[in-house]
């Protein structure tokens, strides 16, 4: 799990860098610190902050509102504005010069739960990576629960498995200021007999019984591979299911039995 995190930021690095990638979707917020230039009108060039109030000041447009923005949006509004009785086809550039610390809480099943800061534009496996990746409890999702644009709050859920075992890199998103992260835990399952290391491990979805038995180091050399047992719970009452096939998915606490041959 630990190095296909980290070969999966070695491609975020390589093919979608944070400051390309997600520059176009950065939404600037109090404290950003913007530089602004028109071209051929150095007069209009300015580098300002933005106000606790989400606004910046323009030479000749005065106060402008450009909380929650994007930059390709704060562009375009300027242009309207200068194009609007003061410049005949403005052409406007803006970049962030400085960014504001984003403050975003994680909880659940990483190493380090808490709140994290972030400067700049951040995405979901950076973010995995400065809580200290995921405990080995992570279950199959990540819930995002962030300021919505509007009213309200908007949740986002990432499949982990498609992120970190497929690679799927459109669930790696961008993470704003204020957002909520909860990685969740995956159930557990206990592993008994020939096996290498006996104990409890996680049991997400489409966890089988060869899975958990690679989970604890493998069969022993007297291990019965065709007798295997597995106890569950149904309606609160044990059930045993024998000599199941080690590609048998189990669920959340399950007791996998496997015997020892006699032969």
């Amino acid at each position: 799990m630990k190095l296909k995190i980290l070969v999966l930021l070695l491609l975020c690095l390589c093919f979608c860098h944070t400051d390309i990638s997600f520059a176009k979707d950065y939404r600037v917020g109090p404290g950003d610190v913007l530089s602004v230039t028109v071209y051929d009108n150095d007069d209009l060039a300015t580098k300002v902050r933005v106000s606790s109030a989400g606004t910046i000041v323009m030479p000749l447009l005065g106060q402008i509102e450009v909380n929650n923005l994007t930059i390709n949006e704060i562009t375009d509004k300027i242009t309207r504005l200068l194009s609007d009785g003061y410049l005949v086809n403005p052409q406007v550039n803006i970049f962030v010069e400085e960014f504001r610390s984003k403050k975003v809480v994680v909880l659940g099943s990483v190493k380090t739960p808490g709140l994290v800061e972030l400067s700049g534009p951040t995405n979901f496996l950076e973010l995995l990576s400065k809580s200290g990746g995921l405990d080995k409890d992570a279950g199959d999702t990540a819930t995002i629960q962030r300021q919505g644009v509007g009213e309200g709050k908007d949740v986002v859920v990432i499949d982990l498995r498609a992120l970190i075992d497929r690679g799927d890199l459109t669930q790696n998103i961008q993470i704003n200021d204020g957002d909520s992260v909860f990685i969740s835990r995956s159930g557990m399952c206990y592993i008994t007999g020939e096996v290498e290391e006996p104990g409890t491990y996680p049991c997400g979805q489409g966890t089988t019984v060869l899975k958990l038995v690679a989970l604890a180091k493998g069969f022993t050399g007297k291990a019965s591979k065709s007798n295997i047992n597995i106890v569950r719970l149904v309606d609160n009452e044990k059930t045993v299911l024998e000599d199941v096939d080690v590609s048998t998915p189990l669920i959340n606490n399950d007791v996998v039995v496997v015997p020892e041959s006699f032969f």
